[in-house]
């Protein structure tokens, strides 16, 4: 019985095959709509937790939060961190495979005839190579009687290199930064562009000398000890949640400072990316129910043309009533002809959401990751609303006085 009911509200709906199509329009962009939204939201994510793990891994991040001075408190006690942390974690803190700190400044490099202007030199610790995942393709890294003695060596990015030396060997060879001169001991292995920062394009040098020789004012000079930030990358077998316990703990007591109000934050790449994904995920949402919109239009336009199918097959459904017909068997079949109608436009909705979001990432350079759930979510949806605004005009063809119907010009 079902089956035969199925085939004739198919045919029915071939006998009008323009207005079906149209009909299921606004499914179709509801359902393309949500596999769109979720797959750029996606591939957000996805891009944003690769974007932090490829600065490293298992990593945690310290930060100054300055604080006002107290009454009776000295003003150290408020100053954040100081470069002196580096070594008190390095050295007192189980579990930790390398610390780093870094200090910038933009400088204009010198080699020759050749004039970079806008260089960012970073001034960083021995460790730096193993928090950040960098390798050196020539020469080495700076050691740490290089950087406590402010030895005026650079280690050069990848496309810095290029810049400055062409197909020449920079191992040994002097570049003028500002107005000091260093000597480059190695260059890195690409790294490329990670989170923003493009570490083939930058300088290398102990951060004592950038403390010493390139700090803008004579304010940051007196305060050249503070850091803004220290990373740890903690051993993989090591529980990183124990390591933070006891890095709070060292850096309260070096601060002297509680824990209720330290002078520093700290955070792991877990906690950044829960905090990214938080802000995503409230974006996506949004973003779903504006889709949303599409397939309740969509629902309404089936419910509005089933109602003309109604009054239109007036007369035929007073007929299929005469030879037998129950209220049940007519006000089955509409509501197939509506379910049909919105499966089909589901089915349709999916291919062309997928199509669109391999579209939208090629054409606007942003990752999409097609997500499978959104695909089986979009398609109930629509099979939902086929059921629920079908209902309407199924139930008034199941209430036709049948030789009222039979009447009907």
């Amino acid at each position: 019985m079902i089956t035969e009911i199925a085939k004739e509200a198919w045919r029915s709906l071939r006998a009008n095959k323009l207005r079906s199509l149209l009909t299921t329009l606004g499914v179709i962009i509801g359902v393309a709509a949500v596999i769109v939204m979720m797959a750029i939201s996606a591939g957000t994510e996805a891009a944003i937790s690769e974007s932090i793990y490829s600065l490293g891994s298992n990593l945690i991040f310290i930060s100054s939060t300055f604080s006002r001075v107290g009454p009776g408190e000295r003003p150290q006690n408020a100053g954040g961190l100081v470069y002196d942390d580096v070594a008190a974690i390095r050295e007192k803190i189980k579990g930790v495979t390398g610390v780093t700190v870094d200090q910038q400044a933009s400088v204009t490099v010198r080699r020759g005839d050749i004039t970079l202007d806008g260089v960012m030199l970073m001034g960083t610790t021995p460790d730096y190579p193993i928090v950040r995942g960098l390798s050196v393709a020539t020469g080495r890294y700076f050691t740490s009687t290089e950087v406590e003695r402010a030895q005026k060596v650079a280690v050069l990015g990848k496309t810095i290199a290029e810049k400055l030396f062409g197909e020449e060997d920079p191992i040994g060879q002097t570049i003028t930064v500002n107005k000091t001169q260093l000597t480059v001991i190695g260059v890195l292995a690409e790294k490329g562009l990670v989170a923003g920062t493009d570490f083939d394009q930058l300088i290398y040098t102990p951060i004592k000398v950038v403390f010493q020789k390139f700090t803008p004012s004579q304010f940051a000079r007196f305060m050249g000890d503070r850091v803004r930030q220290i990373t740890v990358a903690v051993d993989p077998k090591a529980n990183i949640d124990t390591v933070v316990e006891q890095i709070s703990l060292l850096l309260a007591n070096r601060h002297n400072v509680s824990l209720d109000s330290p002078d520093f934050s700290i955070r792991t790449q877990a906690d950044i990316i829960k905090a990214r994904e938080s802000t995503t995920a409230t974006f996506r949402n949004l973003l779903i129910w504006v889709a949303s919109v599409s397939l309740l239009v969509g629902g309404i336009g089936i419910m509005n043309i089933m109602l003309v199918s109604v009054t239109e097959r007036t007369r035929e459904i007073g007929l299929r009533q005469a030879v037998g017909a129950t209220p049940e068997d007519i006000q089955i079949q509409f509501l197939v002809e509506a379910l049909v109608l919105s499966l089909l436009g589901g089915v349709i909705g999916i291919g062309v959401g997928i199509a669109g979001s391999h579209l939208f990432g090629t054409l606007s350079g942003m990752r999409t990751v097609i997500v499978p759930s959104a695909i089986g979510i979009s398609f109930t949806s629509a099979a939902l609303v086929g059921i629920l605004f079908g209902y309407l005009p199924a139930r008034r063809a199941a209430r036709l006085d049948p030789i009222v119907a039979l009447r009907y010009e």
